[in-house]
């Protein structure tokens, strides 16, 4: 390229959210996203069969009503968030980067996202997967499609990705940060709560045969479960919790959003709450560092659904500690982030 130097794409990448929370929206969202097959990993016809023939019309009702709950005058705050995300970061990165946000379902979509940057005649490709922590299910679905829709090109531009940053200090200072501004001291406990996986995943994705071999092999990052989303739960919950001074017993790190009849990670949140609510722990507060932005397992299933359970089980008060979102300090260590992997 000789001392050519062109412009460096950004590509910021989530989950996604339906176009509008009406039901047909919702349907069609939950069946691109489920019948994906690092989501529901099963041959193609079962996968189908079971998303299509009973999980999605069993569940598109009242995930609508979910939506139609966290929906804003300016639309989902994933989306919403992610949008500001993608403004701030441009104008912290300056001319020398064009920033484009994709999601992995529905709308704006990474191939509309690709070929804004391939448009805008970028040099090279830095892929932001917003995911703290590595599941196929998340990141890698992200890096899959992404190569999907640049494998089409003639020409494919140099690429890096964003690595799983779990443990990034900055980004879990901020979320300790949020924390405190809600006086933690004054809860009786504090709850991580992630995303669920089947143990499965975990499993099946070890090629060392480490993950599950012995209890407590997530505790600790070691070479052989340096890519394990449990132990990338650990690790950030230890940091986060390290950085506001919690004690062992003032915490538990557990597992949400279970879908299926298979074993999930554990513990599961909501008996979690109840145990707590049994123990007579009136106050409660959660994290959910699994989402850099608020989202309907925020919004929606943590500060509403999970709240209601808690206070019906004799708890008093549960809050939830506000995500990333489009705070300053995120768009600026996000976009440290980027510089760093950029070459």
């Amino acid at each position: 390229m000789g001392n050519f130097e062109g412009k460096i794409g950004v590509l910021l990448v989530n989950l996604g959210s339906p176009d509008a929370p009406e039901p047909k929206s919702v349907y069609r969202y939950l069946i691109q996203f489920l019948t994906d097959k690092r989501v529901i990993d099963l041959s193609w016809l079962k996968r189908q069969i079971l998303v299509r023939g009973i999980i999605v019309p069993r569940r598109y009702k009242t995930s609508t009503h979910g939506y139609q709950q966290l929906w804003t005058k300016d639309g989902s705050p994933l989306k919403v968030y992610g949008e500001k995300l993608k403004l701030g970061m441009q104008q912290v990165l300056g001319n020398q980067y064009v920033v484009a946000l994709g999601m992995r379902y529905q709308n704006p979509s990474i191939q509309s996202a690709v070929d804004e940057l391939l448009d805008a005649n970028i040099t090279k490709l830095v892929v932001f997967p917003l995911y703290p922590q590595y599941a196929s299910s998340s990141t890698g679905t992200v890096v899959e499609e992404v190569l999907r829709c640049l494998s089409k090109e003639l020409t494919i531009v140099p690429m890096t990705i964003v690595p799983s940053f779990y443990s990034e200090k900055s980004v879990n200072n901020i979320f300790a940060d949020h924390a405190r501004k809600l006086n933690i001291e004054r809860f009786d406990h504090v709850l991580f709560s992630y995303h669920g996986l089947p143990v499965r995943h975990l499993v099946e994705g070890c090629r060392s045969g480490y993950c599950k071999s012995k209890e407590g092999c997530c505790n600790k990052i070691i070479p052989e479960n340096q890519h394990c989303y449990g132990a990338h739960c650990h690790a950030t919950t230890k940091e986060i919790a390290k950085t506001l001074g919690l004690k062992e017993d003032k915490y538990t790190l557990c597992f949400q959003s279970r879908l299926g009849s298979e074993p999930w990670l554990e513990p599961y949140t909501t008996d979690v709450l109840k145990d707590l609510a049994a123990k007579g722990k009136k106050k409660v507060l959660v994290f959910s560092p699994a989402f850099v932005a608020d989202c309907l397992e925020t919004l929606v299933e943590i500060k509403m659904e999970y709240r209601d359970e808690f206070l019906q089980a004799g708890g008093e008060e549960l809050v939830l500690v506000p995500s990333l979102n489009d705070d300053p300090a995120w768009i600026k260590v996000a976009s440290e982030m980027v510089k760093a992997n950029s070459w």
